[in-house]
């Protein structure tokens, strides 16, 4: 998410750090900054909201939220705390339908009498810091409200909608909608359409439709601030490869409570940029959004955190982070904003505590002792110790390690949120990613000088109802083969306590890490007789010597002694960091080899 730091300030009196210091902040208290970039007289940030806040934070609103509290500096307005009663003039007009439960809610407003003109300077830079190529002013305030407090909203020519009715509604299958890129797009039944008494005139919560775009000569509006499923919004632009901005916010989940803000906030911006005059209202709410409080007590939250707060800490950072909350005794019953989703449990509210706090103020605490005549059985699980034992003894006799994907063609459960199509089910077998994983390592074997490949892997398995671990083998002289861990846990009685297998297993060590090259690699032999006694690595040399930069691997793989002659066999690999090499440039390398061999008197084979 892009955010500008002359947009953040506008939502604050006293002036914010630099951009560095705004960096620093976020990063060390709830977002990690992927890059800071000048831009026009103004500094860029882009924050990598993670999912937990995507209902809130892809706005500056969120953003500023949160340094309001981090940096204990006071937000000048909440727009979300302002009075929505001038949304409750009704009109007739225009009337809204909800005819499908993935749709939450749906307010529209009838606004006569606008002009539609270029949007003045300040919103063109607002939009333009967000990487956005301004349309006109109706268009680029329903964006900047967007970017501003994280609500997608929609404008319609009223004139282009058929009786001014609108319902939301699943589309048909096979109908047909062009959107405003101007391409047309085909729908099936999992969709949501916002459609007029004909056809479809937008794709809920991903993209308007041409037919009642904006233009110059648009006078009537019919403005729409919308909740729709988030599940179905995201299914939606993915099969229609359309992901929008708002589509990106809507598959977030966001409160339906928004709606009205966003509303509030667009028809002020319209009156101001546009002119006209708002005829009225209809807000089709079938459920509203309830909040629910959670409680959170100082022991709880001193217990998890390895703190030692007061009431008085606690109260602190729950008002700068704007929640409304009582105590009772030493619990605290915090009612979340109605934007903070992800705000359910008490270990939720102990997590805000330590970001703001700042975990570096949270103490080190030395482990206890562990005392070797106590009861060990709770320290060291069974299962760990013979994962760990197993895989050790695998890597001393050659074995490597591989964690293929959980996710097969066929099995017995499907996975409710399924990765793709193709391997909708989780694994019955470790044989099948092993094998596939052999597959694709056997070519690189001469490349990696190995004799033979052999890997395994210790991974869990859903079969005959049952989630398993087992420990799968497999080399390109053997057929795959698998086990239940549980067949080594067995044993456990016959080799003493796992405990003393751990201390006193020895620490690996790496001489030395090469990095690798993306591109494919060549191979070449060379065999040539030799003088009796000819000293091995004395030829090695003159090949390396020969062959140059692009020799990556050298090896002898076959001598046999005939009579006063030794006939030496080498295995040459090729390689380039650079590029993909040619059949003809390694046959000119070897060339200049079989050269040099030959002038030492070698008779190539």
């Amino acid at each position: 998410m892009k955010i500008s730091r002359n947009w953040l300030q506008a939502f604050f009196d006293a002036p914010l750090p630099d951009a560095a210091a705004l960096s620093d902040a976020l990063t060390f208290h709830v977002f990690e900054i992927d890059g800071i970039e000048e831009k026009s007289g103004d500094t860029i940030l882009d924050v990598k909201v993670t999912a937990n806040r995507g209902h809130d934070c892809l706005c500056h609103y969120g953003i500023a939220k949160e340094l309001s509290a981090i940096l204990n500096i006071p937000l000048k307005e909440y727009p979300h705390t302002m009075q929505l009663s001038d949304l409750e003039k009704k009109t007739n007009e225009i009337s809204a339908t909800i005819d499908s439960p993935l749709c939450n809610r749906y307010i529209g407003a009838y606004v006569r009498g606008i002009k539609v003109r270029p949007s003045p300077a300040w919103l063109v830079e607002r939009l333009e810091a967000m990487g956005q190529r301004p349309i006109n002013n109706i268009v680029d305030a329903g964006n900047f409200v967007m970017f501003n407090i994280q609500q997608p909203l929609h404008a319609f020519d009223a004139a282009k909608v058929k009786d001014k009715k609108i319902s939301v509604r699943s589309a048909k299958e096979g109908e047909k909608m062009i959107a405003l890129d101007g391409k047309e797009y085909t729908l099936n039944s999992s969709m949501l359409v916002i459609a007029d008494t004909e056809a479809p005139i937008g794709i809920a919560g991903v993209k308007g439709g041409a037919a009642s775009g904006i233009d110059e000569s648009t006078t009537d509006l019919i403005i729409e601030s919308a909740n729709f499923n988030g599940i179905s919004v995201r299914k939606t632009a993915q099969t229609l490869k359309l992901r929008t901005d708002a589509s990106a916010r809507f598959e977030q989940v966001i409160s339906p409570e928004l709606a009205a803000y966003g509303m509030r906030a667009f028809i002020e911006l319209i009156l101001e940029l546009a002119g006209g005059e708002v005829v009225g209202f209809v807000d089709v709410y079938p459920v509203k959004h309830e909040i629910k409080p959670v409680s959170v007590s100082l022991a709880q939250i001193n217990a998890v955190l390895g703190v030692s707060l007061v009431a008085s800490d606690i109260a602190d950072v729950f008002t700068r982070l704007g929640f409304t909350f009582e105590t009772k005794g030493d619990a605290f019953i915090v009612t979340p904003p109605f934007e903070r989703l992800d705000l359910t449990i008490p270990e939720d509210l102990v997590e805000e505590v330590g970001r703001i706090i700042g975990y570096d103020k949270v103490p080190a605490v030395q482990l206890p002792a562990f005392d070797p005549r106590g009861d060990t059985s709770r320290i060291v699980n069974t299962n760990f110790y013979w994962s760990e034992k197993i895989r050790e003894d695998l890597i001393s006799q050659g074995y490597s390690e591989v964690f293929t994907s959980v996710f097969a063609e066929k099995g017995e459960r499907v996975v409710a949120n399924k990765v793709d199509g193709v391997r909708p089910y989780l694994r019955t077998t470790l044989v099948d990613g092993l094998s596939e994983a052999l597959k694709k390592n056997i070519p690189n074997k001469d490349l990696l000088g190995l004799k033979e490949i052999k890997i395994f892997e210790i991974g869990t398995v859903w079969k005959d109802s049952k989630e398993v671990t087992m420990v799968g083998m497999v080399s390109d002289k053997e057929q795959a083969t698998e086990k239940p861990l549980t067949d080594y846990t067995q044993q456990d009685q016959d080799v003493g306590h796992p405990m003393s297998y751990i201390s006193d297993m020895p620490l690996s060590t790496t001489n030395r890490y090469a990095s690798f090259s993306r591109f494919p690699y060549i191979v070449r032999d060379v065999a040539m007789w030799t003088p009796a006694g000819t000293d091995t690595e004395s030829v090695m040399t003159l090949i390396r010597d020969q062959a140059g930069e692009l020799l990556q691997r050298i090896a002898l793989f076959d001598t046999f002694t005939k009579a006063d002659k030794t006939s030496l066999a080498f295995r040459l690999i090729f390689q380039s960091f650079e590029k993909t090499l040619t059949d003809e440039e390694v046959n000119q390398i070897m060339q200049k080899v079989s050269a040099a061999l030959t002038a030492k008197s070698f008779e190539i084979r």
